[in-house]
């Protein structure tokens, strides 16, 4: 019966290194928190996550065109979107945001 218990825990141990932590969020393998434009082509959807992930936060919308601001960066963005991706992206004076 140790033994059964000392294997089991012995595994245990192994396997709880490979656990990650499910809330930890990673910036996106694209942009940083001053430049966005490498999102330009991305879908829409998936790319928006990223986005906040750096800081961003949209603080206004004219149709299809997104102004995104980093408030600890003072970075602005301007994303129109077409057919689903962002078609253009452009860095902006913060105060345009």
């Amino acid at each position: 019966m140790l033994i059964k218990y000392l294997a089991f825990l012995g595994a245990a141990i192994s396997l709880s290194a490979c656990i990650q932590d499910a809330g930890a969020v990673s910036p996106p393998a694209v942009g940083n928190t001053s430049d966005l434009s490498s999102f330009e082509g991305a879908k829409a959807g998936q790319a928006e996550m990223g986005i906040q992930n750096l800081g961003f936060e949209p603080v206004r919308s004219e149709g299809l065109t997104t102004y995104w601001f980093n408030r600890d960066t003072g970075a602005c963005s301007r994303i129109t979107t077409s057919n689903g991706r962002y078609s253009d992206v452009t860095m902006l004076p913060s105060g345009d945001c």
